[in-house]
């Protein structure tokens, strides 16, 4: 029996609590049986609802605590420690607003609330720069000047001290599960309170369990302050159709994990990205394709059954995915993918660069860093000569707006921020310059996409001339897969370019263009668009799969060589006698992708009312349902249960 509790309660690093296993849903069934009775029984008074509600969120406070030790193990320290920094800070900063407290330097007066909300960033960020960049800027280090630094575990070595000796490496730095999530809500609380968007938690216990709440701890969405503390103090609230509604978001997220993602993972994505130079360019080229719809289906999968247990418990977590390969451009992509995330960005970031309203300090300050590093770690440095002209004309041109000489500011205001955000939401993901590179190249393809919306068509189409003519003559002149991958994607861009062009210059001196007429041309439009945003955003990809699951102490290096090697594939010459072989013998993974895709492209109003028709069912039905789900389910579940890609992260 000792035995029996010491595996249940202990942590494991080999078993961590997963919605996709037995034990998670075990967990969570005696989870909800003394959450029911807290709610529900009448041996606790009914006319004390803020007590009843306070004991609920106690009671989830020490689940999700236990929950992420049993994830984590002794990294639940770091979280007890920003939750208990974030809510001292936030209490003082409302003090020091509410007496107008202030710290004089020479002739300035710095607000004590802005120097509280420093000290916060400072900690919650030097907190996750430590344990997701420590290797990241070490290698930096000892590139540039040619020193031997290593990496040095601090939190290891003073738990040496309370321990028996060597009991944890001091030579290795660990990544917490879900620190970049819950470091980016404590951050937003602070900053909220700062701006008195919100007012702060009273009570500790309360704001430890927004921090902690443990379905969206480890993966997202990223909730924000003013979005899920209002919940802590309302009713408990579910109705039949709402927990129909919940049951459906679980069953939906555990079969987009486990009957999509997993099987493409297992029976191609992995293979291929393990040993690229193996497979002929046309299986890495599906690969790829592959991996774009593997990565949504794990993330959102992880998402809907955050947002299905949630809501058993009466709590709504914010949308994060919004059918994101259904986009027409990748502006569009980024509102669709990872919602909270990017709102997170836009207000904490984008924002305070600037937006689209202007640029300071912190723009140039972010060109200028970027310019460096880049020059500095490629060796390049002439690469600093077409930075400082564009720094210089950037500089320029802001003159010119600002004495009213030209009126295109918001749009250069919004691709410099823009571009900075896409690079440092690249970082957040990991430190590997292969998610820089991808952060990067989203961030071009959005200036990019912003730019040639503005030009008119004879423009677009000699653009896209010039840069398909030069990029076929780079091919014949260097021979080299990546400038015949370019040239070839731009030739098929070219020849949906000129078809458009071709349109337009009939239709442009026409006095009426019918319904049908514009119907029809206004679907192969988006149908165009959506193709070419969904191939853009999986050749991202490449960079951003690389760069995953790798140790941080050799990812560069691996990370750069995987993307160099499956460009080279898919850019070389192809076997096209393979390609028949391929898709018979993978035709049920070619079956699941397509199958997936068609699912994903379904109208929105379609799944509303198949959402709606499972909620609304009698509840033996939906038993009957669930139990089939749940047999389709897990005979797809592999020997080697496949983690959750965002845990990384």
């Amino acid at each position: 029996m000792m035995d029996f509790l010491h595996h249940i309660l202990a942590f494991d690093a080999e078993s961590p609590l997963l919605f996709t296993q037995f034990y998670f849903w075990a967990f969570f069934a005696l989870v909800y049986a003394l959450f029911a009775f807290i709610m529900e029984s009448p041996l606790l008074s009914k006319s004390k609802v803020k007590s009843r509600l306070h004991l609920r969120n106690v009671y989830l406070l020490f689940v999700s605590w236990f929950f992420y030790y049993k994830t984590s193990g002794l990294f639940l320290l770091i979280l007890a420690f920003v939750t208990f920094s974030d809510w001292v800070i936030a209490q003082q900063i409302r003090n020091a607003q509410t007496k107008d407290y202030g710290l004089r330097i020479t002739k300035y007066k710095i607000p004590v609330a802005t120097v509280l909300l420093a000290l916060s960033v400072v900690i919650d960020l030097g907190l996750l720069a430590y344990f997701k960049y420590a290797y990241f800027f070490t290698n930096m280090l000892n590139d540039l000047f040619g020193t031997g630094f290593r990496v040095f575990d601090i939190f290891a070595y003073i738990g040496n001290g309370f321990s028996e000796a060597g009991r944890f490496s001091v030579d290795t730095i660990v990544l917490p599960v879900g620190i970049s999530f819950y470091i980016f809500q404590v951050i937003s609380y602070t900053a909220d309170v700062y701006r008195g968007r919100i007012q702060p938690v009273k009570n500790i216990l309360d704001f430890g369990f927004y921090v902690s709440f443990f379905p969206q701890l480890v993966a997202g969405p990223i909730v924000r302050a003013e979005e899920f503390i209002p919940q802590l103090y309302k009713p408990f609230r579910l109705s039949r159709r709402l927990f129909g509604l919940a049951v459906f978001w679980i069953l939906n997220g555990l079969a987009k994990k486990i009957i999509m993602s997993d099987y493409l993972a297992v029976n191609i994505i992995d293979r291929v990205f393990d040993n690229p130079l193996l497979f002929s360019g046309f299986e890495n080229l599906f690969a790829l394709f592959a991996y774009s719809l593997q990565v949504y289906a794990d993330f959102s999968g992880y998402t809907d059954v955050a947002i299905g247990v949630a809501m058993l418990m009466g709590f709504y977590l914010p949308k994060n995915f919004d059918s994101p390969y259904k986009s027409r451009n990748p502006q569009e992509f980024w509102r669709r993918w990872h919602m909270s995330l990017g709102r997170w960005l836009k207000t904490y970031l984008y924002i305070p660069l600037g937006g689209n309203r202007r640029i300071g300090f912190g723009t140039y300050f972010w060109w200028a860093l970027i310019a460096l590093v880049s020059a500095a770690l490629t060796g390049w440095w002439w690469l600093l000569i077409p930075f400082t002209l564009l720094i210089a004309g950037v500089a320029v041109a802001h003159r010119r707006i600002v004495h009213g000489k030209w009126s295109n500011g918001k749009l250069l205001y919004s691709n410099l921020n823009s571009f900075i955000t896409q690079v440092l939401g690249g970082l957040w993901h990991g430190a590997s310059w292969n998610f820089i590179i991808w952060g990067g190249i989203n961030g071009i393809g959005m200036i990019a996409n912003k730019i040639w919306r503005e030009m008119n068509w004879h423009v677009r189409f000699g653009s896209m001339t010039v840069l398909t003519l030069t990029l076929a003559m780079l091919d014949w002149r260097y021979n080299l897969p990546v400038w015949r991958l370019f040239a070839v994607w731009a030739g098929i861009v070219w020849t949906g370019t000129l078809i458009r062009y071709i349109w337009w210059l009939v239709t442009r001196d026409k006095l009426r263009i019918t319904n049908y007429e514009l119907k029809i041309t206004n679907a192969l439009a988006d149908a165009w668009a959506i193709a070419q945003t969904f191939t853009f955003i999986t050749f991202t990809r490449l960079f951003f799969r690389s760069s995953s699951n790798l140790d941080p102490a050799t990812a560069n290096e691996v990370a750069w060589a995987t993307a160099k090697n499956m460009v080279n594939q898919i850019g070389g010459a192809w076997n096209n006698a393979i390609i028949p072989a391929f898709l018979w013998e993978f035709r049920w993974v070619v079956a699941m992708f397509v199958a997936g895709m068609v699912i994903h492209w379904l109208p929105a109003d379609w799944k509303r009312r198949y959402r709606l028709r499972f909620a609304s069912m009698p509840l033996w039905l939906m038993v009957i349902a669930v139990c089939l789900a749940i047999l389709v389910i897990y005979q797809f579940v592999t020997a080697d249960m496949q983690p959750f890609i965002y845990f990384q992260f």
